[in-house]
């Protein structure tokens, strides 16, 4: 879905869907061999139906993601709700349910921190897109906050 920005965005210019060196067709192999190794991972888990579900709820954040930055200043954020669902699938794999007491009470400050943990340091990496970004009409937290708000992290 980047592909096009990304040939723009000196930084991404060089990825291989980008500049060429990859196609669509291949990337789409690829994603479908990513895709069934996941599936593999995902059905190797104890609790296999409860864990199927809580990993299936996962697909909206996925795959709304790539367009977050046409969207909001906030993609970073929802790169960390996506990136760290994996609190929430190692608990599961593990106690097999996501109980409010000794569940979530466990797993939400950990989902939290990661979250923040990935817009703190997405932050700072989207600064170097600013140029960038600021021509596409994309949107980021380190154009949302500046330079200026940003500098103490």
């Amino acid at each position: 879905w980047d592909a096009n920005y990304d040939k723009k965005v000196f930084r991404t210019s060089m990825r291989p869907l980008a500049c060429g060196a990859l196609s669509y067709s291949q990337a789409t192999a690829f994603l479908g061999l990513q895709l069934t190794g996941g599936l593999a991972v995902l059905t190797s888990l104890p609790h296999l139906e409860y864990c199927f579900w809580l990993g299936a709820a996962s697909l909206p954040l996925i795959g709304v993601y790539p367009l977050m930055k046409r969207f909001t200043n906030w993609p970073q954020l929802v790169l960390g709700l996506t990136f760290n669902w994996g609190a929430f699938m190692g608990w599961a794999a593990t106690h097999g349910s996501l109980p409010l007491h000794n569940g979530l009470s466990v797993v939400l400050p950990l989902y939290a921190g990661g979250v923040c943990w990935t817009l703190v340091y997405d932050t700072l990496y989207a600064h170097q897109d600013k140029v960038d970004d600021t021509k596409l009409g994309l949107k980021s937290t380190a154009l949302h906050f500046g330079l200026k708000n940003t500098k103490p992290v």
